[in-house]
């Protein structure tokens, strides 16, 4: 059991400029890698209803926006934040845990109509920062640059401290790259993770978004990057195809977003909080 000092002293590391949290978070080009960790989210049915029921981004191109912004917010800070700016972050999102909870409107998987569902569940929460932590190393090795084994597993320490502070049970929550790969694994293997009717319409607000026509070039390349990299088998539970074509067009994508990536500066590439 790791102490509360231990997890403190692992949070104040990865606010370092020297920490592996502070390199891959301060690019703004691994937010492509969010899309890809909320389908996946999005494929537990306990957590699409929560979702689904308790949140407005499907609504108004505003209201998308605006939750973008909020947890785009929330990530700076609890990444190149001081230690009260992240309390005040931490205790935001506890804040909208306490208020999502319900139960399943309809069976999804293995779970019958009537589950009860809380965003401060233990398991989802772990669900939540695994799929994330994933789907943000992803897209860092792909779109900026190969990290060592040893530097994924720091980036696993480094992030255990605000799965444990959102209610993540300590011993669960992963460690190591092996740790959290072999955690996934389990888990699709447990049959816990089956798309339901609400998780393929939450998809949809997320790929489609309303008025993503008036940045369409940038809701395409983010919807072939999304769609790209779920596993095969999640991408199958959403009724999603996934062609050559399409593949080759994921590659073109990768392969010019490198490039950007090389060619732009810091002061256009890096958040503004990380550069600081």
């Amino acid at each position: 059991m790791t102490s509360h000092a231990d997890v403190t002293s692992v949070h104040r590391f990865a606010q370092s400029r020297t920490s592996i949290s502070w390199r891959i978070n301060a690019e703004r080009m691994v937010l492509l890698g969010w899309g890809r960790a909320i389908l996946l989210q999005l494929a537990h049915p306990l957590v699409a209803a929560g979702v689904f029921d308790h949140s407005g981004f499907r609504g108004t191109p505003y209201a998308a926006a605006s939750r973008l912004f909020h947890t785009i917010h929330a990530m700076l800070a609890l990444t190149f934040g001081d230690e009260p700016t992240r309390e005040r972050a931490l205790e935001g999102i506890r804040t909208i845990h306490r208020r999502v909870n319900g139960e399943l409107s309809e069976s999804t998987g293995c779970y019958p109509s009537g589950t009860r569902y809380s965003a401060e569940d233990p398991s989802l929460v772990l669900w939540v920062h695994a799929t994330l932590l994933e789907s943000v190393i992803l897209v860092y090795e792909r779109l900026i640059g190969p990290l060592t084994a040893a530097e994924r597993d720091k980036y696993c320490i480094e992030a255990f401290p605000i799965a444990v502070a959102l209610n993540a049970r300590e011993d669960e929550v992963p460690r190591t790259w092996n740790d959290l790969r072999g955690y996934l694994d389990r888990t699709y293997a447990s049959g816990t993770i089956a798309v339901g009717a609400q998780g393929r319409e939450l998809a949809k607000a997320v790929l489609s978004p309303t008025g993503a026509w008036m940045v369409a070039p940038a809701a395409w390349i983010n919807r072939t990057i999304t769609v790209g990299m779920l596993p095969p088998q999640v991408r199958e539970q959403y009724g999603m195809s996934w062609t050559p074509r399409q593949e080759r067009a994921l590659a073109r994508v990768v392969s010019a977003l490198r490039l950007a990536r090389r060619v732009l500066p810091d002061a256009i590439a890096l958040w503004p909080a990380a550069r600081r």
